[in-house]
């Protein structure tokens, strides 16, 4: 394995660096740590603004990441790729890189409820560390949410239109009796 280490990255708080030059294909690190499943990982980290998850398979099951694997960046431009082979998760280099250069992955996060900014800093970064699909899937979520609340507002509105209009109808019959 190649030599690494973690420090302090631009992207996010540390991040893992390499120490000496590394090809193109090379095997750099394998993403371990307690395998639990995807409600459990959810339990743990409720209410934090981090989590160090990584989803094997279709996600029912996740790895607590507790190596250095777990330090690397989210990038939507990354150098690196993952590679899954029988339910383990390696990283790989996608490109030779240089000695000091930060490693980084695209996490194409796949589920949540959060927001997940992305501050990679590439040209094509698309702002979060969803992936495209889940993106949208959000998108459609706050879309009908929103306008679900525009509706209820209209219905609010037009309720206190009615309720206006009856106050001065019984207004203008009091004036009339007297």
């Amino acid at each position: 394995m190649p030599r690494l280490i973690t420090r302090s990255s631009d992207i996010h708080a540390a991040g893992c660096f390499t120490l000496e030059d590394i090809p193109r294909g090379t095997v750099v690190l394998e993403y371990t740590g307690e395998r639990i499943t995807k409600d459990e990982g959810d339990r743990r980290y409720e209410g934090r603004s981090f989590t160090y998850l990584f989803g094997v398979g279709n996600g029912d099951i996740v790895i607590d990441g507790h190596s250095m694997a777990m330090f690397i960046n989210h990038s939507c431009k990354p150098n690196c790729e993952i590679e899954e082979i029988d339910q383990r998760i390696f990283v790989k280099t996608l490109r030779n890189l240089k000695a000091g250069e930060e490693l980084t992955y695209d996490y194409w996060l796949y589920d949540g409820d959060d927001e997940a900014p992305c501050s990679c800093g590439a040209r094509t970064c698309r702002g979060s560390m969803y992936s495209p699909k889940e993106m949208k899937r959000m998108q459609r979520l706050a879309a009908k949410a929103a306008k679900k609340v525009a509706l209820e507002q209209r219905k609010a509105a037009r309720q206190a239109q009615l309720a206006h209009r009856a106050q001065s109808a019984r207004s203008a019959v009091r004036s009339s009796a007297g």
